[in-house]
């Protein structure tokens, strides 16, 4: 839920994002800034195996459907033996907002470079309204 709150720093209407990749082709869509390499690479078997990207703006739904399982892939990416002071939940952040290789990378103890940084502040940042949107 926090990555969602980190995803929430534009507008997401339908028509904007639209019309935004009319000008930029490789931006993300939908209300979890998901990429089409990202949604087309986690929809493999899975129960909206038979969607498109294009849908993620109209459908917050399956854009939190494609973000979650998503994640789930990026868990299943983590080395095993960590030796960075990253907890799990952050690593899974950084792979989110860089790839999951970077996420690989920050495991290993590689240090986050400024866009990185500012996305894992933002999800600490995030993390109390997320434990109240989900009730905790």
């Amino acid at each position: 839920m926090a990555i969602l709150y980190n995803e929430s720093d534009k507008p997401h209407d339908p028509e904007l994002e639209r019309a935004w990749q009319r000008f930029k082709p490789d931006a993300a869509f939908g209300i979890a800034n998901m990429h089409k390499a990202a949604f087309n690479d986690t929809k493999d078997g899975r129960p909206f195996q038979n969607r498109r990207w294009e849908e993620l703006p109209d459908d917050p739904a399956l854009a939190v459907r494609a973000a979650a399982w998503y994640l789930h892939d990026l868990a299943r990416q983590l080395p095993s033996g960590r030796s960075s002071e990253f907890s799990k939940s952050d690593l899974l952040a950084l792979g989110y907002n860089a790839g999951a290789g970077n996420m690989r990378l920050f495991a290993e103890g590689t240090k986050p470079g400024a866009v990185a940084g500012s996305y894992l502040r933002r999800l600490h940042e995030n993390w109390g309204r997320a434990q109240k949107a989900l009730g905790r």
